[in-house]
């Protein structure tokens, strides 16, 4: 193999694999870099390749849940994740869960078999030459996220502080007004959760005292043994626990916000900004957590107008490494400023381990392509792929943070569909139809195959 692959892959986790098999399969000639066994991060448990270091399941198999749909997708598209994992599925009701030990051998025998591509068990410390897709997973060496910070000129984030997303159309909106801070831009930019003093201490007591997910030893600081919290970006519930008041002059602070219903200021309030363009996604205003996911849901659902609400994401808050992905990432994550080089799975923003395959995918595809001299095929909109995306290109979002796919992106049916179930079955229809014409223009050339 000469010096220089047509393609480097940088990371042997589920997006770099799934990368480095797209681009091979399409003839590129592929160098996948995994730098364990001789060095391990401090998620990895194994040196296996695709190890999955959290839960072994994949999440919801169903074609009306929008990971269900990009497995579907990302099936059509002859994807080494997703085939593997469904070879490899363990039982598990309606989602789809793997063996780890099977998955992990399925993934290198397939990545082995192939004759153009080669695995080095190298640490990469500095951005190489040529093609490159960057998929070190959130936690990279210190070597290589210095090169990567430097390559984006200090646009790499290293906490992952995520408030909670909600679908607007699962709100009681009679509970809320529309209202922004004193009313300024049009007056209406938030929705506002007014609070009366019960039900506000009522939401303190839970925050002090629900589980919390505790941190892991590598995100404390090693002198205080604790985590180094910005003071600017606390934990909700960090908030709550330094008195009765806290949040009241903070995130849920009542002031220039007049109830129009009443006249009055609340006693607290709780903001809600849109996520997206057209404002079907909604993030809580301040609401990072480190609660449980049920605890959130659980708090979070006792206030006025939540109790039916949609979760598109739960708060999240821990040590994470990523790109500030819609202003330094194109539509096929190449790096604007130097497009040779592409980013792949949890780095950009993409959090999940179906939406790290996804972006490994486009990835692969499309330097598989430049290398051949094709012009690119985009990821078509109103698909779960494209979602995947969309999100990862999102500038309506100020603070962007890594999410899971959603249908936030999907643009609405022609005729409306009341019944959700029946609505996102069409849409999944509706993808599916593009992912197949997409899958038939970026296919594999049988020359390439040999």
């Amino acid at each position: 193999m000469a010096d220089v692959p047509d393609v480097t892959v940088i990371g042997g986790g589920l997006a770099g694999p799934e990368a480095a098999w797209q681009a091979a399969r399409r003839g590129a000639r592929v160098v996948l870099y995994e730098m364990r066994p001789h060095k391990r991060g401090p998620a990895h448990h194994t040196d296996a390749l695709a190890e999955l270091v959290c839960s072994n399941s994949l999440r919801g198999a169903a074609l009306e849940n929008a990971v269900g749909l990009l497995k579907e997708e990302l099936a059509r598209l002859d994807s080494l994740i997703v085939t593997s994992a469904r070879e490899a599925a363990v039982p598990a009701g309606g989602a789809l869960a793997v063996d780890r030990e099977r998955f992990s051998a399925l993934v290198s025998a397939r990545l082995e078999a192939l004759p153009n591509l080669e695995i080095r068990r190298e640490e990469v410390t500095a951005i190489p030459a040529g093609q490159v897709v960057i998929a070190c997973g959130p936690l990279p060496s210190e070597p290589l996220a210095a090169a990567i910070d430097e390559l984006v000129g200090g646009r790499l984030h290293y906490y992952d502080a995520a408030a909670p997303i909600v679908a607007l159309d699962s709100l009681d909106l009679d509970a809320m007004y529309r209202k922004s801070r004193y009313d300024k831009g049009d007056g209406e930019d938030y929705l506002n959760i007014p609070l009366d003093r019960e039900t506000y201490l009522r939401f303190v007591e839970d925050l002090r005292t629900l589980p919390k997910h505790q941190p892991k030893g590598f995100e404390l600081d090693a002198a205080a043994g604790a985590v180094p919290y910005f003071e600017g970006c606390l934990p909700i519930e960090e908030l709550a626990a330094r008195g009765d008041d806290t949040l009241r002059f903070g995130p849920l602070k009542p002031v220039g916000l007049r109830d129009p219903r009443t006249g009055r200021a609340p006693y607290a309030v709780v903001q809600l900004r849109k996520e997206n363009a057209d404002g079907s996604a909604l993030n809580l205003v301040g609401f990072q957590t480190r609660l449980t996911w049920p605890a959130q849901k659980e708090a979070f659902g006792k206030l006025p107008g939540l109790a039916n609400a949609e979760w598109l994401r739960l708060g999240v808050m821990h040590r994470n490494t990523f790109l500030d992905a819609p202003r330094l990432l194109g539509p096929d994550l190449a790096l604007r400023r130097e497009p040779r080089i592409r980013f792949a799975g949890q780095i950009t923003g993409a959090e999940g381990y179906v939406e790290a395959a996804a972006c490994g995918a486009i990835t692969g595809i499309a330097a598989a392509r430049e290398r051949a001299g094709l012009p690119p095929v985009p990821v078509p909109a109103d698909t779960a792929l494209g979602a995947v995306v969309a999100h990862l290109q999102n500038t309506a979002s100020p603070d962007f943070q890594p999410a899971n796919v959603t249908w936030t992106f999907f643009s609405p049916l022609e005729r409306a569909v009341k019944d959700k179930r029946e609505r996102r079955a069409q849409l999944a229809q509706r993808a599916l139809a593009k992912i197949d014409a997409f899958a038939a223009a970026v296919a594999p050339r049988e020359h390439a195959l040999a």
